[in-house]
């Protein structure tokens, strides 16, 4: 079943962001979801669909029923979706889904997380060791950098991408955070504060790392026509593409070569839109390998050319496509799931004309990409200012 132009993001909002020690990952969550309920102008009674993702610190095996608890709401249609990093666009994806056919008016989607106050750091440290293959990877130490790190020398050798390369994508998430008001990080930083910056695991640096923040973010989804009676500027999709190629790096078809040009080509295909087509783009970027692997892969770019494209400032606002203009998850917040729901709640506020002194001029169509696990799991999104 096509999506395009049956369903629409209506409302986005994002709790504070950085160090909140006096909240909660529920309170994370509630706070972004009363903040999106507000922008689409409707009541907390009117939810009456919700959908979230997975909490480290908050750990309810019904973290949707509970977070449903919490806000005060009574939802017919209600879920937890885990799909690691990629789970706010699979959750768009269930989202549009529903409303489409008619299993809820209005989806409130929502992740969050209190990581940087709310788990201290051996909680972390297993936390990230425990995503490896049980008998095939996690017996021997390696953990979520380092298993990114091996993807990233082979993408240095295949390609010729190089340190400075991926120092220029951290440069660029953080030159567009000094922008956002809310964003985590707001020290300028240079290629060679990232190139000099503390190894963690060759060929990545502290600064090529996300962050670790409390963080929530969440959107609302409906039909065009209940869009019609509220008073924003809705945010059309226009289409939705997955591809789901393996769990575990060890059984990854490639090291160099993922699902995202599968999961891009069914977006593409479903907004009958390609990628020349889009004014800006929001990749997930959990490190600064990932988003010169998925630019290219999505045909935003050419094979081999992704490092260049950062390196020669074209992803900067006002370039040829400006790239996560909210500053990403390098620099602008991570907090598990809620990382890659800012991407949409940013390409929501590009195309409303929302974006203040990072707006892109003319934004019109956006491409996001999540991403989960090691470059396991991937949805590509493509969003319009206007139906096609």
């Amino acid at each position: 079943m096509s999506l395009r132009n049956r369903a629409v993001v209506v409302g986005v909002g994002e709790s504070d962001i950085g160090k909140m020690p006096h909240m909660s990952g529920l309170g994370l969550n509630a706070q972004a979801a009363r903040r999106a309920i507000a922008d689409a102008g409707l009541d907390h009674s009117q939810i009456d669909g919700l959908l979230t993702a997975y909490s480290f610190t908050e750990p309810y095996f019904m973290l949707g029923s509970v977070l449903a608890e919490y806000l005060g709401i009574r939802p017919t249609y209600c879920a937890s979706i885990a799909v690691g990093g990629g789970s706010p666009a699979a959750m768009l994806h269930h989202a549009a889904q529903a409303v489409a056919t008619g299993a809820a008016n209005y989806v409130l989607v929502c992740a969050g997380e209190n990581r940087a106050t709310g788990q201290n750091r051996d909680a972390t440290v297993s936390a990230l060791t425990a995503v490896g293959h049980p008998y095939f990877e996690a017996p021997y130490g390696i953990g979520i950098p380092s298993l990114y790190a091996i993807v990233a020398q082979a993408y240095m050798h295949k390609y010729g991408t190089t340190r400075e390369d991926m120092a220029a994508v951290a440069v660029n998430t953080r030159n567009h955070a000094l922008l956002h008001p809310n964003a985590h990080m707001k020290t300028p930083i240079t290629v060679d504060d990232v190139l000099s910056s503390k190894p963690i695991s060759d060929p990545l640096h502290m600064l090529d790392c996300c962050l670790i923040s409390d963080a929530g973010g969440a959107f609302i989804v409906t039909t065009p026509e209940r869009a019609a009676d509220l008073p924003g500027k809705p945010a059309w999709l226009a289409g939705i593409g997955e591809c789901h190629t393996h769990e575990h790096l060890t059984s990854a078809p490639s090291l160099s070569d993922f699902g995202a040009e599968e999961s891009s080509r069914r977006a593409y295909d479903m907004a009958g839109l390609g990628p020349t087509d889009m004014d800006l783009a929001m990749l997930y970027d959990c490190f600064s390998i990932v988003p010169i692997i998925e630019i290219e892969e999505t045909g935003l770019v050419p094979r081999g050319e992704g490092g260049a494209f950062f390196a020669e400032g074209h992803a900067a606002v006002g370039g040829t496509l400006p790239v996560n203009t909210h500053g990403g998850m390098l620099s602008h917040a991570h907090a598990g799931a809620v990382g890659g729901l800012m991407s949409i709640v940013e390409a929501v506020r590009q195309l409303r004309g929302e974006a203040d002194g990072r707006q892109v001029a003319g934004a019109n169509a956006a491409f996001v990409h999540g991403e989960g696990g090691l470059l396991s799991s991937h949805i590509s999104m493509v969003f319009t200012s206007e139906a096609r």
